[in-house]
């Protein structure tokens, strides 16, 4: 056969971050297409300039038999099409290097995208590193687009709407928006005061702006006058928010606006410098990329908020559409896509259709645009290993393509994974490409990738032989490398079906990318899966998958308006015009009506809460409403009976298919015998150490082919391991399906025999015990009903040892870490000691404990609602389980039970020492509801006084913490199926010593460093504002690393609310430690052993029993925990309050916690406007809010010169400024608005905070720090909340006027910020997906 002639090659291309894969069709003379595959280094600047045209080109010489020289341009004459998919997008954004652009924003918001959700990254981070914000310049525009109340009553415009807008009509024209609702336009654009501005701008070299105003989803009149304005003045990339992604939040919305500005020139500019390197004809190929949805859009539509994912996209829809052997059909199989690159694995799942989501966070930036749900985790090939403190770590560092691993021959190369299975004998470096070397010319380096092994098996053995351990061979060692890197590749996996009720081992696992052939038998093994499936080109497949992908026209509409029989008609229509409009941008690219398929879809929410859901239309005219409610019961277990259905969007996703997708063939004939094996190996597995392995070429087996494991085969792009016990089949298609051994359970271990402990085991049980406590966050997550726990994420949920020692807590709420173990303590001593009162009764398998009180069990303030489970195995308790939210209402004197006058506990709500929330199985709802009820039975003898009032959500959220409870104990019960209930418990006693030992380590190091004698002490005080101290003397004996905390000297129990049980003590003396402990150790028990807390009964951290403590949970524990890092040095004190806010009426009430400024550290500023310390609660965005609440979100922004000056600046506070359109009660809770937070070592103290009142009629008053207040329609609340102290004295050079967060000069009234440039540190990871929504949330809240 020859090649066709004429103009008919495709190509099909992912540039990766490491490797550029190449899929090239080529139609032969007798019909039939020959494939070309190629892999080549993405970066290889000494020898070609771009890796997807030097790969076409070398296709083409190989085709056309004719040289192509590299310095020539592109012969195009026989190229027919190009589609690409590409990570420049993705790695502009993740190293900080697109387009300097500026953000023109709404007066009153300008650091509202550094705001953003006010939550900090990681939770033990003392130095706040949060990537960048994008631009460079803020232009504020002066304009105000308001949402009035409505005419009849409901929550948010109560119960006399009309009679209130008689007492108070915010001045403004009404007008209607695209949705039908009216806005009220206080005040329009002023574009002659702006014009100056965004010349100053324009004038700096800046040509890319983003423009974001409130509301403009609804109403983008304001937004396309700055646009327009902006075009005039010579911006020639101006991205409209209202246009990028018309949906409500202004911030995630604001974040897409910014992405697409900073992205979209700097991959033009890619395309062009691409473009360029090809002859004129290049005018007639087909050039489309691929976009974040999983569609293919032309060159001339490609936008950079839609390339987020290009690359990883390919990938999903490849192993999609091929996953399909003999007896299948494609695109019907249940299937987890495992992309195992070089820097890092995405997983996904495809069941039938594609998986959506629509909003995500890469890098810091939320992206508000339709991605398909591929979840990233840092482990790949690259991924650097190390050996830390008696811990396996595989990544999340990768040696990334410079300098690459060690086996790939450049100066300063790191081990890797790629390194272990070189030197595992499971890569070939004789059938890798060689490519490596100064001349690329050379295959990989297996003699420098096991030197560089033998050196971490020293130090693993090292530290085996300081303890008495058996030593490893390097072949263990890399081993366990391996076995490490799989667990962390399985956590996302399991969270991605088992989170959403799908069973893992009912899935297919499509295994593709460079390295991922190597590990998928073992992750099958590790999940329970049956079937592997290995494309033919699993090393290429996201290349494959561009070459099959549809092309895709989306358009979308905001809608909001409740699903009627009425409505539906009208939402029906404007989904025909939309269907019309994208069927129209498809024709334009030749595409006929019976390739065209148009999907429709609502985007639904129940009334009231923030989670929609993006329901597909069904096709046959049924109800929508319904199928919004099978998917919502689906995702999240329930539904919420009686309450109205939004329409927040319309939306319709038109594809163009112009290729038939792969069928099944069947095996029609014997294969015959397997031919010889290319070459023996010998390889080590797991399971029967060193073994001489046959390796086979993929070329020389056919369809019906069998191997049997141990084998290796190999391709000229990828090798595929199969284990022992697992056989591989070969497909008609030449693929390879392996049928995988299901692992059996480990062998019972004699109780009475002492478990030896294994460093890798230890990094296998550290990552299972956290996963198993993230697993019961994501399902507490899913099943609740409140705002507080289901979108603020004011939760915790934790595994504790059957003493009520912490085992493991996933990265949740600061303030709960040390008080749920107290919870648990006090529950075993209630209902098991002798002395306790339910000591007769016990507990007995399908109990479950509920408790909330602070003083007499453990809890940290009343709202938060402590659910605790025993974990039973051969009728013993062995474990148990715990979850702790924070509840709308528990009653009390104030809605949402966070009175700030309360003067006694019973003033604060129901407070429950110990009740059976279920027992012997049976949910306990009559008990529970008295309980909850009980303070309205005080309401003759205390003002105000009430039970819950909001009962349904209290049970449903309770329902919804039992429920996590027994996924908890289900995965518990998995672990000692898998390894034995002796293992499984002792290696919960060897996590908690490492961790014991790393704290350990840090207080000898800190004893040492701050020239203490061997038995030293620090001190530290500070002053709550009623003047009551807090006085703690540390005492470190360096001969062991032990420590008593001594609070002696603090203040008396005082006659207000700020006193705080020891429990909440404890979380912060426990948050401090695991945050001075640089070490990514796991938080447990452990970390407490070594420390002796001493706190004075009656005191303000030991208070008595009847005393109030709602404010000691949210502003004492930030106050205990700056003078703690006081004591060690560590860092200036942040804003030490939580700024407490809620308001509302009979009808509604709200709640939010108010960021301010982090104090500076010894190397670092503090970061301005974040959550710090013992909280991380997210803020609701500014569009939800006013659409919600009766209010008009005026200023969001930092509140500059708040934080403390220093060599080391603090970070700034923030001002946050409400306006109320109705009649409302208001409550402030906070702290530091008369002491300031202090300076360390010579650096400034923070500006308090201040709270006002701003009356309609312009009078002023201060509220001070704890108040109540009513307020009238028109009357504004300004709180502006502290910064953070400053470290250090200022030098010469002064720090504090340079560099870090927060750097800002407002010239003209406060108009124009201006910001560092988004400068390059660190790579962020990429994150995406469902799983990594979530994680990212967890690890922020």
């Amino acid at each position: 056969m020859a090649p066709a002639e004429g103009r008919n090659l495709a190509f099909s291309i992912d540039r990766g971050g490491t490797f550029t894969d190449v899929f090239a069709e080529i139609p032969q003379d007798d019909g039939s297409v020959e494939h070309r595959v190629m892999k080549l280094l993405s970066e290889d600047p000494d020898n070609y300039p771009d890796a997807p045209r030097e790969g076409i080109r070398r296709v083409l010489e190989e085709v056309t038999g004719k040289p192509h020289p590299r310095e020539d341009k592109v012969d195009t004459s026989r190229i027919a099409s190009i589609r690409m998919g590409t990570t420049v997008a993705t790695n502009a954004l993740l190293e900080r290097k697109g387009e300097p652009c500026a953000l023109a924003v709404t007066k009153g918001f300008r650091d509202l995208l550094h705001i953003g959700n006010q939550a900090r990254p990681q939770i033990f981070d003392l130095e706040i590193d949060v990537p960048d914000v994008l631009y460079e310049e803020v232009v504020e525009v002066d304009e105000e687009v308001l949402l009035p109340l409505g005419e009849e009553p409901d929550r948010r415009s109560g119960k006399d709407p009309r009679g209130d807008e008689e007492t108070y009509r915010p001045e403004g024209n009404r007008v209607e928006t695209l949705t039908g609702e009216m806005v009220c336009v206080r005040r329009p654009v002023d574009l002659a005061g702006l014009r100056p501005m965004l010349q100053a701008v324009r004038d700096k070299g800046i040509a890319s702006i983003a423009v974001v105003l409130k509301h403009s989803y609804i109403f983008p009149d304001h937004e396309k006058q700055v646009g327009q304005l902006a075009s005039e003045l010579g911006f020639t990339q101006v991205s409209l928010s209202s246009v990028v992604m018309p949906m409500v939040k202004m911030v995630p919305r604001g974040f897409t606006a910014t992405a697409d500005a900073y992205l979209t020139p700097h991959i033009l500019r890619y395309i062009q410098t691409f473009q360029s390197g090809f002859d004129e004809g290049l005018g007639e190929v087909q050039l489309s990329f691929m976009q974040s949805d999983g569609g293919l859009t032309p060159v001339s539509l490609f936008s950079g908020h839609k390339a987020i994912l290009s690359g990883p996209a390919g990938g999903y829809v490849g192993y999609a559409l091929t996953t399909v052997w003999e007896g299948s059909e494609a695109g019907q199989q249940q299937v987890i896509g495992f992309d195992m690159g070089g820097t890092s694995t995405d997983v996904s799942r495809y069941a039938g259709s594609y998986e959506h989501v629509f909003e995500s966070t890469t890098a810091g930036v939320t992206i508000q645009a339709p991605q398909l749900d591929i979840n990233t985790v840092a482990a790949g090939g690259g991924s650097r290993l190390f050996f830390r403190r008696g811990l396996y770590q595989a990544g999340p560092e990768s040696a990334g393509a410079h300098p690459g691993p060690v086996a790939y021959r450049k100066k300063g190369g790191c081990l890797a994974i790629t390194d272990a299975n070189l030197v595992l004998g499971r890569v070939l470096p004789d059938f890798f490409p060689k490519i490596f070397g100064e001349h690329e010319d050379l295959p990989l380096d297996s003699h420098g990738a096991r030197q560089a092994m033998e050196e971490v098996a020293g130090q693993v053995n090292e530290h085996a032989r300081q303890r008495g351990q058996p030593e490893k061979s390097v072949d263990e060692v890399a081993m366990g490398f391996i076995q490490v890197a799989n667990e962390t590749m399985c956590r996302p996996i399991r969270a991605l079906t088992q989170m959403r009720g799908y069973d893992v081992a009912a899935h297919v696992l499509a295994c593709f990318g460079g390295a991922g052939g190597q590990h998928a038998c073992a992750i099958a093994v590790a999940l329970g899966m049956k079937t592997v499936f290995v494309h033919r080109y699993a090393g290429i497949l996201s290349a494959v998958g561009i070459g099959l992908a549809d092309v895709v026209a989306e358009k979308q509409e905001p809608a909001a308006v409740e699903l009627t029989d009425g409505t539906f008609d009208k939402l029906t229509t404007r989904l025909s015009n939309l269907d019309t409009e994208a069927a129209r941008t498809l024709k334009e690219q030749g595409f006929t009506n019976d390739q065209i398929h148009v999907e429709r879809f609502l985007n639904l929410r129940y009334d009231g809460t923030d989670v929609p859901v993006m329901t597909p239309c069904p096709p046959d005219g049924g109800d929508p409403a319904k199928a919004f409610e099978n998917q919502y019961r689906r995702e999240f277990g329930f539904t919420l009976a009686g309450r109205a259905i939004i329409v927040d969007d319309v939306r319709v996703r038109a594809t163009g298919r112009a290729k038939d997708l792969p069928k099944a063939g069947d095996i029609t004939s014997d294969p015959g015998p397997l031919p010889k094996a290319a070459a023996t190996t010998s390889a080590y597995f797991e399971k029967g150490g060193r073994q001489d392995t046959p390796a086979y070429r993929l070329s020389d087996l056919k369809s019906g082919h069998v191997v049997e494991g141990p084998a290796i085969l190999i391709d000229d792009i990828s090798c595929i391991v199969v284990e022992p016990e697992c056989t591989g089949h070969i497909t008609p298609g030449g693929d390879v399906r392996i049928e995988v051994q299901r692992k059996a359970p480990s062998a019972a271990v004699d109780s009475s025999q002492d478990v030896q402990q294994d460093s890798v085991q230890l990094a296998i049980f550290s990552h299972r015990f956290m996963g198993l406590a993230e697993e019961m966050g994501r399902t507490l997550q899913r099943t609740s009903i409140s705002v507080n726990i289901k979108e603020r994420l004011d939760f915790s949920c934790a595994l504790f040892a059957p003493d009520g020692g912490l085992v493991a807590n996933a990265p949740h709420l600061p303030v709960h870490l040390g008080a749920m173990s107290d919870a648990v303590r006090a529950q075993l001593q209630y209902w098991t000691d002798r002395d306790g009162a339910g000591k007769g009764e016990g507990i007995e398998e399908g109990d479950v404990m509920v408790t909330n009180h602070p003083q007499l069990a453990g809890g940290s303030h009343l709202p938060d609602i402590t659910v605790i489970t025993p974990v039973f195995d051969a009728g013993k308790i062995v474990f148990y389980v715990a979850s702790r939210g924070h509840h709308a209402d528990v009653g009390g004197i104030t809605p949402g039970s966070m009175p700030p006058m309360s003067k006694s506990l019973v003033e604060e709500g129901a407070a429950i020492v110990s009740f059976k929330l279920v027992r012997a199985g049976e949910f306990q709802e009559e008990g529970i509801t008295e309980l909850l009820e009980a303070p309205g039975r005080l309401a003759d003898q205390i003002e105000g006084m009430s039970g819950t009032r909001n009962l349904g959500d209290n049970l449903s959220d309770l329902r919804a913490q039992v429920a996590a409870n027994n996924r908890g104990i289900q995965l518990v019960g998995d672990l000692i199926a898998e390894y034995g209930l002796p293992v499984v418990h002792a290696y919960m006693g060897f996590i908690q010593e490492n961790a014991e030992q790393a704290v350990r380590e840090m207080l000898q190091q800190f004893s040492e460093g701050a020239g203490l004698p061997q038995v030293g002490t620090v001190t530290a005080e500070d002053f709550m504002d009623d003047g009551s101290p807090i006085r703690l003397a540390v005492t470190i004996d360096r001969s062991d690393g032990s420590a008593v905390f001594d609070f002696e000297g603090t203040g008396p129990e005082v006659f207000g609310n700020t006193n705080a049980p020891p429990a909440v003590t404890s979380s912060a003396v426990i948050y401090a430690l695991r945050s001075m402990v640089t070490a990514d150790i796991p938080l447990n028990q452990g970390c407490l052993r070594p420390v002796d807390i001493r706190i004075p009964k009656d005191s303000l951290l030991w208070p008595g029993e009847e005393a109030a403590v709602v404010g000691g949970n949210v502003l004492t524990s930030q106050r205990v925990t700056d003078v703690i890092l006081k004591c060690f040095k560590a860092a200036a004190a942040s804003q030490g309050c939580m700024n407490n806010l809620t308001f509302g009426d009979s009808q509604l009430g709200y709640y939010e916690t108010i960021a301010g400024g982090a104090g500076a550290g010894p190397h670092w500023h503090g970061r301005s406007g974040v959550h710090t310390h013992m909280t991380n609660t997210r803020i609701t965005d500014p569009e939800i809010l006013e659409r919600r609440y009766p209010v008009a979100l005026h200023q969001f922004q930092l509140r500059p010169g708040s934080g403390g000056t220093g060599k080391w600046r603090g970070g700034d506070g923030v001002v946050r400024e409400l306006e109320f359109l109705r009649p409302v009660t208001a409550s402030i809770l906070s702290e530091r608005r008369a002491m300031r937070p202090f300076g360390l070592c010579g650096g400034g103290d923070a500006q308090p905070g201040l709270n006002l009142i701003v009356r309609r009629s312009g009078h002023s008053v201060n509220l001070g720090g704890k108040n109540t207040t009513h307020l009238q329609g028109g009357d504004r609340l300004l709180i502006y909340t502290p910064g953070g102290g400053g470290y250090g004295a200022p030098d010469d050079g002064s720090s504090d006027k340079d560099g870090g967060d927060g750097d800002e000069a407002r010239p003209n009234g406060a108009t124009v910020a201006r910001r560092s440039p988004a400068r390059s540190q660190t790579p962020h990871r990429r994150a995406s997906g469902r799983v990594h929504s979530y994680q990212d949330s967890q690890l922020s809240a």
